[in-house]
């Protein structure tokens, strides 16, 4: 199972682009609001309903965990005790988490990418401790993929897809899109 985070000012199309994507790939995927609420507004004020509260999923079974950027989203997402500690077993678990945008730094805030390859939006790079930002659209290092911004939506979800199941089917899904 895969899992995108939701919080109040998440960037839409960081959070819609991956889900779509993986969905028409076959790749079981969760929405998960951290607010409290199932309805979270996008930074771009778009409702968008979860498909469970952070506190009624166990995340056993994450396969990967996927951060959508855009602010306040980013900042409301570091600064959850909870996620900290999902995110913390992941990458001790060496288990794939993706960020995007403003959330790369939700990971560097809590020292988990020292020394890892990223990218992030322009400006964020000083909330990325001791990473090292490329400035690439889409970066991956190892089981960590980080995307630049909004233009970087697809990219990232299109390594996200390599990463779980292949090139071929990534290539699959973007013809059936028509990329």
């Amino acid at each position: 199972m895969v899992y995108i985070f939701m919080a109040q000012g998440f960037e839409a199309i960081e959070f819609t682009t991956p889900l779509d994507m993986l969905i028409r790939a076959g790749i079981p995927v969760k929405t998960v609001s951290i607010t409290g609420d199932l309805l979270v507004k996008s930074s771009q004020n778009i409702p968008i309903m979860a498909d469970t509260l952070f506190e009624d999923a166990d995340f056993a079974d994450a396969e990967l965990l996927i951060l959508p950027g855009g602010q306040p989203g980013a900042t409301n997402l570091a600064n959850h005790t909870g996620l900290k500690k999902v995110l913390q077993a992941a990458m001790d678990a060496n288990r794939p988490v993706a960020a995007i945008c403003a959330a790369p730094m939700v990971l560097g805030g809590h020292g988990l990418i020292e020394g890892r390859r990223v990218t992030t939006y322009p400006g964020c790079e000083p909330g990325l401790g001791n990473a090292i930002c490329t400035g690439a659209l889409v970066e991956q290092d190892g089981n960590l993929i980080t995307g630049k911004g909004p233009a970087a939506a697809v990219e990232f979800a299109n390594a996200i897809i390599r990463l779980l199941r292949s090139e071929e089917l990534q290539k699959d899904v973007c013809s059936k899109m028509m990329f």
